[in-house]
Order: C-alpha cells, then structure tokens, then sequence
C-alpha cells in the first residue's frame, strides 16, 4: 500500500503546483497573538494568526469552524476521551489536542507544514502543566500519504492508538484519497472495533461532500454521522462524523 500512496501523493503534488503559486518564506505571517477560546467550562490560550496566511499552504495557523465544532463536541462528551491515547490529523496550532491533554493519557500532533509545527511546538510547550492526567504529548511531522512519516510515528507507538482525530481538515480534493490511505492504515493497527476516526466535517463543495464518502467506502469504512450534531459554524454547515472499519 505505501508504494501506491507515494505514487499518489507525488501526482497530486503536481496537480497542486498547477493549482497554487507557493510564496518564499519571506512571506510567511508569523504575528501570532495569544487568544482566548472556552469550550464548556474548558478554557485554552493559544498562539494563532488572526486573519489567514498569504500562503495558501498555512491554513493551520488558523483556528478553523471545524475545530470549533470539534472541540464543543469532545467537551460534551468528555468520557469518550478519558485515558485515551490520541493521534490527531492536521493538528495546525493543536487546539483540538491540547483540549484532549487534559484527559488522555497520550496526544500525538502531527501537521505536514514545517511552519505550523513551530507553532504547534509552542502551544503544546505552553500547556506543558495543564490540569490533566499528566499527558504525554508530543509533534510530529505527518504527510498524509507519506509512509516514511506514518512509519516513524508507528515505530515510536507501535501499539497504535484509540482515537484517531481529524478537525477541519478537507480542503483540497486532491488530498482526500491521501488522508483515506493513512487513516486505514492507523485504524488497521488496532483492528475492527478497537479504533475509530472522529471527523469534525465543515462542508464547502458538494464535491467535497461526496468525495469523503465515496473515499470511505473504498477503504472498506462505515461513515456514521453522529446524531444530533449537524450544526451551522459560522455561515458553514457541520457535522462529526464516527469512522471505523467495516
């Protein structure tokens, strides 16, 4: 399988180069500011840009819908993190997973883009004593697809993990058979049942819509979508999706 995801990833690679004009890093916003969010009676500080990159490919120093919607939901449903070992798909500034630290026992953040993880660095550094069960958490560099990244993670935690966690984080079409490839691979580890894949979903292309769900069943997943949790974010339309192995 990781043969086909590099010969994937590296074709849509230049289908993306095609698509966006990547800007030098002297371009690059880093005038983070030091922002205030509460989820229920959870309250984060987090480094984040206020107004997005000029470069398209720094979405994740941003707080997006999805992750709004992402962390209302964990924080109503709290149970369902605790003592949990978590690895979480396009981490960006990790508000999803510093959230989760205050219950899990273990947060792995990965992001593909080297700026985010500096970032993303800082605000895990900057929860270094939260209130939670002594968490171990950690960055790591994550290019869906990439089966040297996906394979340095597993090597560390080779015991897999119980959630699988993703906030916001289709964008690009050309990415969703990428981001397919490395959750099966996460959720095969553990086996049928003992795994799952939250999705906090923001629609903005109804090809997108289907995208996500013809990519879940070609990789032989079930796409519950979690009840009573379709919502407006923002002007957007959201939903959590459960994912697991069929």
């Amino acid at each position: 399988m990781g043969s086909e995801s590099e010969k994937r990833r590296e074709a849509n690679k230049e289908e993306e180069e095609e698509e966006i004009v990547c800007l030098e890093s002297f371009f690059i916003n880093d005038d983070y500011q030091l922002t205030k969010f509460t989820f229920g009676s959870h309250v984060l500080e987090l480094y984040c840009l206020q107004s997005a990159s000029t470069d398209f490919d720094l979405t994740g120093q941003l707080v997006w819908p999805g992750a709004m919607l992402m962390n209302g939901y964990l924080s109503e449903n709290a149970e369902i993190l605790q003592g949990c070992s978590i690895l979480e798909l396009g981490s960006g500034v990790g508000i999803t997973g510093v959230l989760c630290s205050k219950f899990c026992r273990k947060v792995i953040f990965t992001d593909h883009n080297d700026e985010v993880l500096k970032i993303l660095k800082k605000n895990i550094e900057l929860h270094g004593h939260s209130s939670g069960p002594n968490p171990s958490a950690e960055a790591a560099k994550l290019e869906w697809g990439n089966s040297d990244h996906l394979g340095e993670i597993l090597q560390k935690h080779n015991d897999g993990f119980d959630l699988i966690l993703g906030a916001d984080i289709c964008f690009q079409q050309s990415s969703v058979p990428l981001l397919f490839d490395s959750v099966e691979q996460l959720l095969r580890i553990r086996g049928h049942g003992n795994c799952k894949f939250i999705l906090a979903y923001v629609s903005r292309a109804r090809q997108m819509d289907s995208a996500i769900l013809r990519e879940g069943a070609q990789h032989g997943m079930l796409m519950n979508e979690v009840s009573g949790t379709r919502c407006t974010v923002g002007n957007l339309k959201g939903v959590i999706y459960e994912i697991t192995l069929q």
